[in-house]
């Protein structure tokens, strides 16, 4: 550590531009996070299309929907690590029907950001779909979507931040990471 660490400033929470995250947390709606337009694909997609189109749209997950239109499922690249490179298969021949987490968990646009950021602490999801009242996929949200709802909260602290990050962390604390 360097000596000049323990006089810089570090505004409490309280000092933050004014605002508070709880407030905000518990106001206001996901559709505040500008969820992205999901990538749905049929069941009967191979994973090599789905990771294909995953990574043309620059998204973590695919939503997986019935002849419907409704949520069948989520295929995430958590799931291409673990259910297909992991265990060997054919990312050409699997289909998303045997690789994909069946009815997941959903948010709609309307719930409050606190029930996406506790599904995200919770329960580990980094995704999650959001669906219309019947089921249709109408966005997904992800924790970098919560990331950057969360840095706009308090603009000119997180734009006016030193480089280094170094000059946060308080003296005598110790880093887990």
């Amino acid at each position: 550590m360097y000596e000049h660490d323990a006089d810089d400033e570090y505004p409490g929470g309280d000092e933050l531009e004014g605002q508070s995250i709880s407030p905000a947390v518990f106001n206001d709606t996901i559709a505040a996070l500008s969820p992205a337009t999901p990538v749905c694909l049929r069941e009967s997609a191979t994973v090599a299309e789905a990771a294909q189109r995953m990574r043309e749209a620059r998204q973590a997950a695919v939503l997986v929907v019935d002849g419907a239109g409704r949520l069948a499922g989520i295929f995430t690249e958590r799931d291409l690590l673990t259910r297909v490179v992991g265990r060997g298969l054919d990312p050409t021949a699997a289909t998303l029907a045997s690789v994909m987490t069946r009815d997941p968990e959903v948010l709609s646009l309307r719930d409050r950001v606190a029930y996406a950021v506790h599904s995200m602490s919770v329960a580990g999801y980094r995704t999650v779909p959001l669906v219309d009242a019947e089921r249709r996929p109408v966005g997904i949200v992800t924790v970098s979507d919560v990331i950057r709802w969360l840095a706009g909260l308090f603009p000119a602290t997180v734009l006016n931040l030193p480089p280094g990050g170094d000059t946060l962390k308080r003296p005598g604390q110790v880093d887990s990471g």
